[in-house]
């Protein structure tokens, strides 16, 4: 059938192949069903065209495709599909962090990399939402976001109220290395427990003047020490526990704050408790192993061997560049070894049960203490 040509400049289609640059669309967005009639075949199985879901012929997926190209037709809109299923098809993931910094520690990327592995099987997509703790009336884009799911990570009770409208919503939640929060299905890390094994492990070594270099406390992101107070006004949940587990082995144990999980911030704690006036500790929980590797620099800075002069034990297990160590012998932190992508791929599965209507499975991983280069037996009493 002709189709009477269009002058330029007047109104209707536009000829894709009269632009250089790709077809310009003026007017309503082409339908599947202008496809179907330019193709000849009925709108099902241009569907099927598109969607390569069911038996259709080589000719007429050929006709669907040339007609969808000759009206700049790209395909089903996702949001219509979106909208007949009652489904986004997205899986929302918090982070109580923001996330310039969330993405400078691997062991974040590894959990996200776990949690993909398992929507993307599903053909479910992530979606990073700011914490509802950055928002002046507490709930913030997570109560209003398109998701079918939410993933907390490192989250405490201050999101209660956001996790609230959630429930309203039926919308599943699961927090990785949270407070007890309620209506979220908890995937657990043992962080009491395995720095308390790293501290015994210390502690058998002959160590008594131990220090900890935590991760934040709080949103605020303060470096120093850490006295009581500032303990009691803490809320981030795996920082306050790996300190907790220290404490059950060493009650007096000195803590010092470290504003992020980065190598420079381990470096300036470590500086304070190397170069200042005070005893030189002879070991140094940290917790990262970014953390770890800062304090190990900054005692080499200041002259001391480590693990003879000092010993530093890190928390995660990750491959951290060993640049800055090049000047020792040091090959490999002790560290507590956690299972990161697993601990994704937990809390994935368990929000896409209850979407399912299954029951979810909560979990809970053990870390485990890995001996190397850094740590020894006290050989002298540093500051001496």
């Amino acid at each position: 059938m002709d189709h009477p040509a269009t002058a330029p400049g007047a109104s209707g289609a536009t000829n894709p192949r009269d632009h250089a640059d790709g077809p310009v669309r003026r007017g309503p967005r082409p339908t599947l069903a202008a496809v179907a009639r330019a193709a000849g075949v009925a709108p099902s199985t241009a569907s099927l065209a598109f969607s390569g879901a069911g038996p259709v012929s080589e000719d007429a997926r050929a006709r669907v495709l040339a007609a969808a190209a000759e009206l700049g037709y790209g395909g089903p809109d996702p949001r219509a599909r979106s909208l007949r299923r009652g489904r986004s098809g997205v899986i929302g993931v918090v982070m109580d962090e923001r996330l310039s910094d969330a993405f400078r520690d691997p062991v974040n990327v590894l959990t996200l990399d776990g949690i993909a592995e398992v929507a993307g099987e599903a053909g479910a997509s992530l979606l990073l939402v700011r914490s509802p703790l950055d928002d002046e009336h507490g709930a913030g884009p997570i109560v209003d976001a398109p998701m079918d799911a939410v993933v907390l990570v490192g989250c405490n009770v201050r999101i209660d109220p956001a996790v609230a409208v959630l429930r309203r919503r039926q919308i599943p939640v699961v927090a990785i290395e949270a407070d007890d929060i309620e209506g979220a299905v908890p995937v657990q890390l043992d962080n009491r427990e395995a720095s308390g094994r790293a501290a015994d492990y210390l502690r058998e070594l002959g160590h008594t003047a131990v220090t900890v270099v935590t991760l934040p406390l709080d949103a605020e992101r303060r470096r120093g020490p850490v006295d009581a107070a500032r303990e009691a006004e803490g809320v981030a949940h795996t920082t306050l526990e790996r300190l907790r587990g220290v404490r059950s082995v060493y009650p007096d144990a000195v803590a010092v704050e470290a504003a992020a999980s980065s190598v420079e911030e381990g470096r300036i704690a470590g500086q304070s408790l190397f170069t200042g006036d005070g005893p030189v500790p002879s070991a140094v929980i940290a917790q990262s192993d970014l953390l770890a590797v800062g304090v190990v620099s900054a005692a080499l800075d200041a002259g001391l061997r480590v693990p003879e002069d000092v010993s530093v034990v890190g928390f995660d297990g990750i491959t951290v560049d060993d640049s800055l160590l090049h000047r020792s012998p040091i090959r490999q932190l002790t560290t507590l070894v956690q299972p990161f992508e697993q601990k994704g791929r937990a809390a994935a599965r368990a929000a896409l049960a209850m979407l399912e209507g299954d029951e979810p499975q909560p979990a809970a991983f053990r870390s485990e203490l890995r001996v190397g280069d850094t740590t020894g037996p006290v050989r002298r009493a540093v500051g001496d």
